[in-house]
């Protein structure tokens, strides 16, 4: 089992940063050799990261309409799409290693998210 070291706070700081290396990273890598979707894939779900970060209910979300427990969840099926896109897609070189890579962090730092502590009454 994993430790539990990533706080909503944590995350929630690693949120933006992700989101726009999302945008920014298949530009500088070169993605799309194998298949254009690698290009794609990778900038669609950074605008979408960036959105959901922004209606997410924690302390740096702007909207706050989205639970953080639908947060992680849909973090999670990034992750697991990232890590299947090579095999469904026809992902290889770069563009595989680039979602594998990716996939098997974000599934890393869901699994590793601290709970939220709820007060118990006296």
């Amino acid at each position: 089992m994993l430790p539990k070291l990533i706080s909503k706070s944590t995350h929630a700081y690693l949120d933006y940063p992700v989101a726009v290396g999302l945008i920014v990273l298949p530009s500088v890598l070169g993605l799309g050799e194998s298949h254009p979707y690698a290009f794609w894939l990778s900038m669609f779900t950074g605008i979408a990261a960036f959105i959901l970060t922004l209606l997410t209910d924690h302390h740096l979300g702007i909207f706050r309409v989205l639970s953080y427990k639908f947060h992680l969840a849909a973090d999670f099926m990034v992750g697991l799409v990232f890590v299947a896109a090579p095999f469904i897609l026809g992902f290889s070189g770069i563009d595989a290693i680039y979602y594998w890579l990716l996939g098997g962090t974000v599934l890393g730092v869901v699994s590793m998210h601290q709970p939220d502590v709820v007060a118990q009454p006296a």
